[in-house]
């Protein structure tokens, strides 16, 4: 299958190179981008958050009043330049990065890699994803196997759907084809500037190029280009 050049992670997240900031994942040009959701790939999210962890281990557990950690499975880093609000719970390995924000009642579970100046708020739980910088799931969200570009907003209530009700795999819907992700937990792909709605749903494997809207109260299903409009 060839992919159009609008899923490519240049054109989904526009600025990541540009603006490359510290301690931020890689992607592989010659794959599509959400190869780096499989476990099993190279250049996964859990083996670059396993580096990742391991070449900051010398930083000091994070000792801040009224959050609690559990590292029973990786070490939870978190940048001291972090804003992290009380009644707040993290699952190792994960990283918060400099000037992130997790608000009251977060969820961060294992493998989750919120990068600088992302936002997770109150009562949103995110787990095996990427928060590139800038990006926001601030209200009540709930993020699985995906990854949020600069500048994605989720509005209140948003979830992106990771798994399907059967538990097979996750399969990607491009026009009238058809096609086999080789995963079976595949949330969603949101390039930069991407506004969701309130209440809106990603139902498995969803890709939405770079600066779509996604009104209220609207399910989503397959890839679509940039600056597409859903209602």
């Amino acid at each position: 299958m060839e992919w159009p050049d609008y899923i490519s992670y240049t054109s989904l997240f526009p600025s990541f190179l540009s603006e490359k900031t510290v301690n931020s994942p890689s992607f592989d040009g010659h794959s599509p981008v959400w190869n780096i959701l499989d476990p099993e790939s190279t250049n996964s999210l859990k083996k670059q958050l396993a580096q990742l962890v391991q070449d900051l281990s010398a930083m000091e557990t994070a000792n801040r009043a009224n959050i609690t950690i559990d590292e029973t499975k990786g070490r939870v880093i978190i940048d001291p330049s972090a804003i992290v609000e009380p009644s707040t719970h993290f699952i190792g390995p994960c990283y918060i990065g400099p000037e992130a924000i997790i608000r009251h009642g977060a969820y961060i579970r294992e493998n989750s890699w919120i990068c600088s100046g992302a936002l997770v708020g109150h009562c949103s739980e995110i787990k095996h994803s990427i928060l590139l910088p800038g990006s926001k799931a601030p209200h009540f969200n709930y993020v699985g196997d995906s990854i949020l570009g600069k500048g994605v907003n989720l509005g209140a209530g948003v979830k992106l759907s990771n798994l399907r009700n059967d538990g097979g795999e996750v399969f990607l819907r491009i026009g009238e084809e058809r096609i086999a992700s080789g995963l079976r937990k595949f949330g969603a792909v949101l390039g930069e500037d991407t506004q969701l709605g309130c209440n809106a749903v990603t139902n498995p494997g969803t890709v939405l190029g770079s600066r779509s809207t996604v009104w209220p109260n609207t399910t989503v299903t397959g890839i679509h280009s940039e600056k597409s409009i859903h209602r």
